[in-house]
């Protein structure tokens, strides 16, 4: 009988990728992959030690499958991912339950290491994060018509607020034929939406090439048939040249849309966060990108109460948001980080009041949105079918303006019956808070 295993990813999309890999190896050497840890016999965790929240998440959850552990409802427990990376033998210090804590460098060996923890070894080991995983096939956890198309690992930015270089190491670009050979792969598995992730998507190619090459890379991603939307997240503003932009303006297959993480918009605080942009600059590749595509959807997260933040930089910073009116916006409190510069800044704020400051942009996000639906109204969207809603009996899925599991919906009504992953067209009827209505037109 095949040993069951299960395995549970947490925090962001590239974390995803790298469980969709394990998954992939764990199949082919003969394991069942089972999708609730009460019925495996092996739990494997990819964790998220991004920030306090995450950890807490990545917590909860080994604590939570160690009872199961105990009793006797899973076997053996592997730890690996960002959590275990950061913290490496401290890790494994504290969590005895597990039967293998290893890092971001060991992923590709998590067949060997399942079989040394089936034979009664505990393992903890932490290689080298020197190369950059590419086998182009892995098990799709997506929807079957949308999946993330890693270009890239680790960071190079050193952002004082960030652990992501230390935990995933220095930028490494996947070479341009490796991440064509993936994309190929994946639209002949019936791919039709790519979502381009990295730790910075516009830094592609300099390591490897000296340059940056993602408007290269764009093209050739655009050739491949089969492909429909393809779309551009994590990208840093300074890096967005006007050669992307012509890119993203002339080729139909890439939606108009760009996730632009700023953080702020104060030249001081900027600079305390050894953030290479500036107010202007902020400014002037926002003009850019609406000149070129008026009807850019535009992305972007912030951060409220970063250490020495007055009161005055922070109604600077609503000020701004006012003055853009991204079309979707995520604000998040200060997270104070060990082992970042920021962590040991000597004017932090106060906990309860970052939370505030953060809840005074988001509420203000609320109303740019409501206003944003509002202009929708009566106009035609192409959407992508996600599924059906038994309880509302209507469809739903996403336009060209939603990433996947951070945007907002559509909901609609069809008088023929449609498929997961089909493309209709909409016409938006009504609104909710951040969602659209509407129903298919032919």
């Amino acid at each position: 009988m095949a040993i069951k295993v299960g395995v549970v990813s947490l925090g962001c999309d590239k974390n995803l990728v790298d469980s969709e890999r394990m998954l992939r190896k764990l199949r082919s050497h003969g394991y069942e992959l089972v999708t609730e840890f009460g019925d495996s016999d092996v739990a494997v965790v990819n964790t998220c030690g991004f920030i306090q929240a995450a950890k807490e998440e990545a917590i909860e959850t080994i604590l939570e499958i160690g009872k199961l552990k105990e009793e006797g409802r899973v076997q053996k427990l592997i730890l690996t991912g960002c959590l275990t990376e950061r913290y490496k033998e401290e890790a494994a210090k504290e969590f005895p339950e597990a039967d293998a804590v290893v890092g971001i460098g060991d992923n590709k060996d998590i067949v060997e290491i399942l079989d040394q923890v089936l034979h009664g070894e505990r393992i903890v080991r932490f290689s080298p994060k020197t190369d950059v995983e590419m086998t182009g096939e892995r098990i799709i956890s997506t929807l079957p018509f949308f999946s993330y198309l890693k270009i890239a690992e680790g960071c190079s930015n050193r952002c004082t607020y960030c652990a992501i270089p230390m935990i995933r190491g220095k930028f490494r670009s996947v070479p341009m034929e490796d991440v064509l050979q993936e994309a190929r792969w994946l639209a002949q598995s019936g791919v039709t939406e790519l979502n381009i992730i990295a730790q910075d998507v516009t830094r592609y190619g300099e390591d490897l090439y000296g340059e940056s090459r993602l408007p290269e890379l764009l093209h050739a991603l655009c050739q491949i048939e089969g492909l429909r939307w393809i779309r551009l997240l994590y990208c840093y503003p300074e890096r967005i040249t006007d050669k992307l932009i012509e890119t993203m303006a002339q080729e139909e297959k890439i939606v108009k849309y760009i996730d632009m993480p700023i953080q702020h918009c104060n030249n001081e605080i900027l600079k305390r966060m050894n953030r290479p942009s500036t107010k202007e600059k902020l400014y002037d590749v926002i003009r850019r990108l609406r000149a070129a595509m008026p009807d850019i959807v535009l992305r972007t997260t912030l951060i409220t109460g970063f250490p020495g933040e007055t009161q005055a930089q922070f109604e600077e910073l609503c000020q701004f948001v006012q003055d853009i009116g991204f079309t979707r916006l995520g604000c998040f409190a200060y997270s104070q980080e060990d082992g970042t510069a920021a962590g040991a800044f000597p004017d932090q704020i106060d906990e309860e009041e970052r939370a505030h400051r953060a809840d005074v942009i988001m509420e203000q996000q609320m109303q740019i949105s409501y206003d944003y639906n509002a202009r929708q109204m009566g106009t035609i969207k192409e959407a992508v079918v996600e599924g059906f809603d038994k309880w509302a009996e209507c469809y739903f899925g996403r336009t060209a303006a939603d990433a996947p599991d951070i945007d907002g919906k559509v909901f609609f009504s069809s008088e023929r019956q449609l498929q997961v992953g089909d493309y209709v067209n909409i016409r938006i009827t009504d609104m909710l808070d951040y969602d659209l209505l509407g129903e298919v037109v032919e």
